[in-house]
């Protein structure tokens, strides 16, 4: 199977040995997006409000340049390292998906790169 690597400048940059998102057939992998700035590669400032919309922000910009739109991701992984922020990231996450909800996991972690309060990760069908 080829894989294709997807990349847009308005996402940040990979922080690691990992691409923004890859393409195997039409289902496009996107890799975790924590709260950074694609054009300073700094975290946001602000709440975890702001931190999220900031993650949903490069997340529709990678599925932008797979072809795909936030309403094509079937499948959503959160990671928080506060649980008790889990109302806010619910309220912000509905303000960019709407139904059908893709699947989704929430788990709590110890910490995030770069002290992020929030990491996304999601599963694409463009089109889907």
């Amino acid at each position: 199977m080829t894989r294709t690597i997807v990349s847009t400048e308005l996402a940040p940059k990979a922080i690691g040995p990992y691409s923004q998102a890859v393409r195997a057939g039409n289902t496009v992998y996107l890799s975790g997006q924590i709260p950074l700035d694609p054009a300073s590669g700094e975290l946001v400032g602000g709440d975890i409000t702001a931190q999220t919309r900031r993650v949903f922000e490069n997340l529709s910009a990678v599925c932008t340049e797979a072809g795909g739109s936030l309403a094509d991701i079937v499948r959503v992984g959160i990671y928080l390292t506060d649980l008790g922020d889990f109302a806010a990231v619910n309220a912000v996450m509905a303000e960019y998906m709407k139904p059908p909800y893709p699947a989704r996991s929430t788990i709590g972690v110890a910490a995030l790169p770069r002290g992020a309060q929030v990491e996304v990760d999601a599963v694409l069908v463009p089109g889907g």
